[in-house]
């Protein structure tokens, strides 16, 4: 009995953790994190607009894919001018060997026209873990309610070419529209694509 208690535990932990992700519709977790000059940046900072959350890792092929075709950044200006707030935000831990310092990431995104309302700083993985993020890129949209009205991928083609960049439907750019249109968003949760975030152990 007792061999089998304990091998039913990781089973139970990870079903906990399923549990612990929002699902649309719900309160999207508030979080507090310092962004790449320090400074504390809450979620509840921005309600009343919407706010897109990006997990992103500039190690990941599929990040690269959107960041050098310039597909992220014109999906983040096609956000940012409906008023919404972009929050990108790097779970990646700092023992991987894909961790980038906050500057330099910085400085990357830059290179490429990507300017996020922040850059946040998750190297404990607590925010990225309460969203039930596991891919970069990762995509959330939170209304100005605070509920999350969007999860998944970034579009419809999960590859790493760019090539299918201008054969995908685009799912923040679209749904974000819809959203502030008052309109309900046509696919609210998409499977998300890209490589897995690595979490702090």
């Amino acid at each position: 009995m007792k061999r089998r208690a304990l091998l039913a535990l990781p089973a139970l932990s990870l079903a906990f953790a399923a549990r612990s992700a929002p699902a649309v519709g719900e309160a999207a977790p508030d979080f507090m994190l310092k962004d790449a000059a320090g400074k504390t940046v809450r979620l509840s900072d921005y309600r009343g607009r919407f706010v897109v959350l990006e997990w992103t890792n500039p190690g990941c092929p599929f990040v690269r894919k959107h960041y050098d075709s310039g597909n992220m950044a014109a999906t983040q200006k096609d956000a940012t001018s409906l008023g919404a707030v972009w929050l990108s935000i790097n779970s990646t831990q700092r023992a991987s060997y894909e961790y980038m310092e906050p500057a330099k990431l910085v400085e990357w995104q830059l290179q490429r026209k990507v300017q996020p309302t922040a850059t946040l700083l998750d190297e404990e993985g607590v925010t990225g873990r309460a969203y039930g993020a596991r891919t970069t890129p990762h995509m959330y949209i939170v209304d100005p309610q605070g509920r999350l009205v969007y999860a998944g991928g970034i579009d419809s083609i999960p590859s790493s070419s760019t090539v299918d960049i201008p054969k995908a439907v685009n799912y923040v750019r679209a749904g974000l529209a819809e959203a502030v249109a008052g309109k309900p968003i046509s696919a609210a949760t998409t499977r998300p694509y890209g490589c897995s975030i690595k979490y702090k152990s």
